[in-house]
């Protein structure tokens, strides 16, 4: 069994680092899906526009997902109606819609090869009290003009309580999409620089200057493409959703054209690639129940197959449902929070985001402002929020060592600092500062990926130190290399 996403076994093509000061129009920070898509959306922009990635483009959270691209997430639009109204609920919709067709487009006039397939995708309920749940959002699709189709088994076979699917929707490969789109979207003022973490931001009187390897990047403009905006009053965001952290395996099974998801707990989403059926089930905030190697278990308790590939991943729940795409002061940007939706929102991201670098109005900036009017969800989840946050740090600070560990890894005290120290199969022993650098939670290892991971924000450490998903811009290894 491979512990790393389906997705990033492949070879992908590398740029380079930035090794001198420069200057160009606008700087976008994250070279993972949105990212991207901003890039090529830009294309013919004639600005100067830089993209910077501190790994390798499409590692992160992209390469994490199960890549479907649809307008089925779960009961989203019940969601909607009831903390926005009617009207919010049918433009995210046709939001969704447009972002479709428009990526299946570029797609098919960039003739990206990413193993794009039209899929039927189906939301359903094992459970006979849920069926209510399932009714409400067929109707609600029905009413806004979509064509819905019930059934009563999966295609996998699953016979369900309740269920129904919709046509026009996709799955791909998140990675291949990324990669194969980036090449694309080079031209004589678009550039990429990989392995260039921004340390910092100063604003200035009318540009910002970024800090990236000891060199400075002046720029006018700034889109923070990043999956955690980190830079983004960061005693201030952590409140503003939690990490959902899910659990992916990939089994041998013959390909099928569908994909689904469930609304109850346990989660069941499912998606085929090639030869591969994937599972994601296990999902939790963040904060609360980090016994890895339980949850990956109980994941694993499906497989009836030798299991090729598992992972887990981090997503950023909003407080109401809604991603946060737009500016955010003066000259700076966002999108992020996509709420495990981020195939489909990222492209969104990328129209909205465009027009606004061009002083255009998009017809869907007010629903995803950052700046959004305040509701009862958004209320009610603060609170949670707020919990989460409290009771991960503490928790993180109080047990350390926790039951399940065994022993190893184990933790000793050096310069006022503490150390994890895991010893692997060799025998050889990995040693990190387990404090995280963004706002200083205590880490957890997950023993089967063979990561250090933050409770709090989700940050992600790998054996020896190096951070392979933000928040954090810095390492954990001891000799600070």
């Amino acid at each position: 069994m491979k512990t790393i996403p389906i997705w990033q076994d492949i070879k992908t093509k590398n740029y380079p680092k930035l090794t001198s000061d420069i200057e160009t129009d606008i700087l976008i920070i994250g070279g993972g899906i949105t990212g991207i898509n901003l890039l090529y959306a830009l294309k013919d922009d004639k600005r100067k526009v830089t993209l910077v990635e501190k790994n390798k483009l499409g590692m992160g959270v992209t390469s994490r997902s199960t890549a479907k691209i649809t307008f089925l997430q779960q009961n989203i639009y019940a969601k909607l109606m009831k903390n926005f109204n009617y009207d919010t609920a049918h433009m995210y919709y046709e939001a969704t819609k447009e972002a479709i067709k428009k990526m299946v487009d570029v797609i098919a006039k960039e003739k990206i090869k990413c193993d794009l397939e039209k899929v039927d995708s189906y939301f359903y309920t094992l459970n006979k009290k849920n069926i209510n749940k399932i009714n409400k959002e067929e109707s609600i699709l029905k009413d806004f003009g979509e064509d819905v189709y019930e059934a009563d088994t999966l295609p996998n076979k699953i016979k369900v309580k309740k269920a129904f699917y919709v046509k026009d929707t996709y799955v791909f490969h998140p990675l291949k999409y990324v990669t194969n789109l980036a090449k694309t979207s080079i031209t004589s003022n678009h550039e990429i620089y990989e392995n260039t973490t921004i340390e910092n931001i100063e604003e200035k009187e009318n540009y910002f200057i970024a800090y990236a390897n000891d060199h400075k990047i002046k720029c006018r403009k700034i889109v923070l493409a990043c999956h955690y905006p980190y830079f983004l009053f960061p005693y201030v965001f952590p409140i503003k959703g939690y990490i959902e952290k899910s659990y992916v395996m990939a089994l041998p099974k013959k390909n099928l054209l569908f994909s689904a998801i469930n609304d109850e707990n346990p989660i069941y989403s499912y998606r085929y690639y090639k030869k591969y059926g994937l599972t994601l089930s296990s999902s939790h905030n963040g904060s609360f129940n980090n016994n890895h190697e339980q949850n990956f278990a109980k994941l694993f308790k499906m497989a009836k197959d030798d299991i090729a590939y598992a992972w887990s991943n981090n997503d950023i729940i909003t407080l109401d449902n809604l991603p946060y795409i737009g500016k955010i002061m003066n000259n700076m940007y966002l999108a992020t929070g996509y709420n495990t939706w981020g195939m489909t929102s990222s492209f969104i991201a990328s129209l909205i985001l465009k027009d606004e670098l061009q002083g255009k109005t998009n017809k869907y900036a007010k629903l995803f402002a950052p700046k959004r009017n305040v509701t009862m969800d958004k209320i009610f989840n603060l609170g949670i929020s707020i919990c989460s946050n409290s009771y991960s740090y503490l928790d993180s600070k109080l047990n350390l060592s926790k039951k399940y560990y065994k022993n190893n890894p184990y933790f000793i005290k050096e310069h006022n600092s503490t150390l994890g120290v895991y010893v692997d199969e060799n025998n050889i022993k990995h040693i990190v500062n387990i404090k995280c650098p963004h706002l200083g939670c205590n880490l957890l290892f997950n023993k089967i990926e063979k990561t250090w991971e933050c409770p709090c924000h989700g940050s992600v450490f790998d054996l020896d130190g190096k951070c392979i998903l933000g928040p954090s811009n810095y390492d954990i290894s001891i000799d600070g290399n």
